[in-house]
Parts: structure tokens; sequence; C-alpha cells
């Protein structure tokens, strides 16, 4: 499959531009390939999106409904091949995929009743004859940067606000994973979208997606990303002082106290560690275990590693793939070499695994290392790939202020019996989602985003519609009876 740029309601194949070839990353076969956007593609869809803004703008909140309930229902008809077709091309298995893919129309389905509840409200005024009225409107053109790891989904998160909102989005999809965003962008194009109003450009970041934040027209950019990246568009965005919504990298901590499950808490680990080979930005980087069960936990998680069986995605009952590429293996291999180095024992993995199932693909062996020191990197630093280090704490204190050590507060997990406890933790910990007893922050109705360097801004719930909309006031004098 070879696609191009979508704008104007139109797949376009514009001369002069880079073509990036895309490979499965479980066997190396050539999956399809893409047209890369450029400044000058950029500029073309912010003039197409200014030209649809009032357009979509003047659609009534039930027919911006309708669409992306349309869209959803499109995506729901094709989502085997697109789950397929997203395996190829990024390694998760058809399962997850289609999980991701499901989840994604049912974010679009949320938002088209989000756009029904867009209203104001009549505020008290501090004089007699004075109505305050406040509405909410569409901020305008937006851009969206989507990250290769769960493309569709988030995809859905941002095209969903915006469309209910009333504004045109321009998204930056990744070249590593445009294909499957290809059907999505025909889902939405047949549900109605109009033209204009919604343009694809894959692209690397300090081109197409530099150009964006930076570019004057643009008055919003939603970005899912790593710091670096993040830290970027806003140095970009602040020349038109555009609003940012940015979800940014993470270091995932799993607390595990002394009265926990221990094997529902190693079972929940071992998934939110190794689950798309860690390729997650609310994956388990680091464990903090409870000192007097830290052996028989640490042992527990171990033994679930070695036991994890990885193959192909499209193969049936494959729950574990490769990661995407060979720069991941590269940040594991010294991620793990530098806790080793620095005291941590190897528990498991830590090795491509041999076999030809194996030789042509990015596989590696999810790997667990205890007795990490708080200064490694898995500990320290973002790995987004297979690797979970443990470390043992004394007390409750000490846990936390290790929890809190880092840059990092998108997500944090704690595992334990008393609930009440755990609860007061919680309230000390410095993240922007936290899970007790279960291993995901993500929920629909609920806002999604990190604290400190991890983000700015929040997606799902009705918050994921704020940055799209401008409040306005209306001060109104009435002639008394």
């Amino acid at each position: 499959m070879d696609r191009g740029i979508f704008i104007d309601g139109n797949w376009q194949l514009p001369a002069g531009l880079e073509r990036f070839d895309i490979c499965d990353p479980a066997s190396g076969e050539p999956v399809g390939s893409t047209l890369l956007a450029d400044e000058a593609t950029v500029d073309q869809a912010v003039a197409s999106a200014e030209k649809a803004a009032p357009v979509l703008a003047g659609l009534h909140a039930g027919e911006r409904a309708t669409m992306l309930e349309a869209a959803a229902d499109l995506i729901e008809a094709r989502v085997e091949e697109m789950a397929v077709l997203l395996t190829r091309e990024q390694g998760k298995p058809v399962a997850d995929n289609r999980k991701e893919i499901l989840f994604g129309a049912t974010v679009l389905r949320y938002y088209a009743g989000e756009a029904m509840r867009i209203g104001g409200s009549l505020r008290p005024a501090s004089a007699h004859g004075i109505k305050n009225i406040v509405s909410y409107h569409p901020v305008g053109v937006a851009a969206a940067i989507v990250p290769w790891n769960y493309p569709v989904d988030l995809y859905c998160w941002k095209v969903g606000p915006a469309i209910a909102a009333g504004c045109p989005l321009i998204v930056k999809s990744p070249p590593e994973t445009p294909l499957a965003i290809a059907m999505l962008v025909d889902c939405l194009h047949e549900a109605g979208i109009p033209e204009g109003a919604l343009a694809d450009l894959p692209g690397h970041g300090p081109v197409a997606g530099a150009a964006l934040a930076r570019h004057p027209r643009v008055r919003v950019i939603s970005a899912t990303a790593s710091i670096p990246a993040g830290q970027d568009i806003m140095r970009n965005a602040a020349g038109n002082l555009k609003k940012v919504c940015l979800e940014l990298g993470g270091n995932a901590p799993l607390v595990v106290m002394a009265d926990a499950d221990l094997e529902a808490a190693a079972r929940a680990a071992h998934r939110r560690a190794f689950s798309n080979m860690g390729q997650i930005c609310i994956t388990v980087n680091r464990i903090l275990v409870a000192k007097a069960v830290h052996n028989e936990f640490a042992d527990i998680l171990a033994g679930l590693a070695d036991q994890t069986q990885l193959g192909h995605g499209v193969d049936v009952g494959i729950e574990y793939g490769p990661v995407l590429n060979q720069s991941v293996i590269d940040r594991i291999e010294a991620h793990q070499r530098d806790a080793v180095d620095k005291g941590a024992r190897l528990l498991a993995g830590g090795n491509r695994p041999a076999g030809e199932t194996y030789d042509c693909g990015f596989f590696y062996r999810p790997t667990v290392v205890d007795n990490a020191p708080t200064d490694s990197l898995p500990m320290s630093s973002e790995t987004y790939g297979p690797l979970a280090a443990i470390a043992a704490f004394d007390t409750d204190n000490q846990m936390i202020a290790m929890a809190n050590s880092l840059e990092y507060g998108l997500a944090a997990y704690l595992y334990g019996s008393d609930l009440e406890r755990l609860w007061a933790i919680a309230d000390q910990l410095e993240f922007g989602g936290i899970g007790l007893n279960v291993n995901d922050v993500s929920e629909l109705q609920a806002p999604f985003g990190g604290w400190k360097m991890s983000g700015i801004g929040r997606e799902l719930g009705p918050e994921g519609l704020e940055a799209y909309l401008e409040p306005k006031l209306v001060k109104m004098r009435v002639r008394g009876i």
C-alpha cells in the first residue's frame, strides 16, 4: 500500500516529496510507503483549512455529531482489515490493534455526544440592568501530532473533540505507521466531514511538525510526543501564542505494598510493562516493592516474563510481538547495561530470542532487572521498551519520595489491600493519573494527561474539548419594565 497526502478532501501525490518505506517489524517484509509532507504541504493544508473553518463552524452541533457517529460506524465495519494492516506496520498483535481501533471509534461516539453539550451560561452581573452571556466558540484551525505506538486511537482522541468543537484539523501522522491511518481518514471523509476540514500529512517532526507548531494561522496544536519534542513544539508555538495541549513522556512507577496480592500485582505489572513491548507512555518502567515481599514478587514477575511467548502479531494466540525498529532495541540494551553496571541483577530476558521465527524481526525478550539503583537509566529515564526495573523500599515516605523524584508525572499504580492507605498515598503522588489495584489510568469520560514535564492540558472527558474552544462574554444592557 503506497499512500500520499490527504488535503482538500482528496488523496494527492505532490511532486518532489520524499517517500518513506514501511516494513513489517516482525519479518522485515515491505508493507508499503508514504509521501512525507514538507513546509509547503503544511501551508497548503492550512490554506484549505481556513476556507473550511466557517463551513464546519456553521454546522449545528447535531450535524457534527452525525458525522462522528457515521465515521465510528465505518471504522467498526472495517476493523479487521485495519487491525491486520496496523499489525503489519507497527507490530502489535491483531487482538491489541482491534481493541485500539474499536476504542477509537468509541471516542468518536463520545465526542459526538459532547458536541451536543457545548453550551454556555448566564453569569451574575455586578449592576442592575446587565446580562452577562458566556458562550463557547471554535478556536479556529487546529493541528495535531500523532505518535506511532497507538496511531488510530490517539488520532481519534484529537479528531473527535476538534470536529465536535467545529475546528478543522491538520494532522501530522507518523511516517512509521500511516497505512491504517489512511483507512481511518477514508472513514472520516466518507462520513461527510467537509472538504478541507481534515488534512493528513505524514511527516517527520522537525519538518512537518515544526511547520505546524510555528504556523501563524494555526490557533491550537495538540501533540502526543516525547518531552524534548514537546519542548520544541512549545518554543515554535510561542510565536503566535497558540494554545498547546501536550501529552509527553512518562516513567510510571508501580508500587507493591506488603499487603498486596502478589500474584495479581505481578500479572498487572507484567501486562503493563510488556504490552506493546513497553512502547506506551503509561507503561510500567520502575517497580517499587515493599522490602518484606520484594524477593517473592521479583521471582513471580521474572517467571511471568520468562513464560512470555513472542511471535508475529498476525498469528493466532500471539499476545506479544516485536518492537518497532532497531533503535528501540539499542535503547533497551543501553538501559539494561547501565542498570547492571551499577549493581542491578538480571532476572529475566536481556537478549534477543533465537530461532527462525525471530531472525528477521525486531524481537527482544521481556526483561526484568532487580535491585536497580535509583540513578540507573531504567529507574530515571523512559526506556520505551520491554524492560522493567525493581527496587525495594522500607517506608511509605521513602517510597513516595522515590516515586515523585523524577521530572515525569503522567501515571502511577499502587497495589495493596488497605484502600484508605492507598488513597492517602495517592494524594501525595505527583501524577496526572493514578491506578489503585488497576494497571490503567485512561478512562473515556475522565481527563488524561500529565503533571510536571509529562504535559500540559488534558485529553478525553469533557476536558478534551477545552483546547478547541474559546469563551466569549457578551455583556448586554437590558431595559427594565
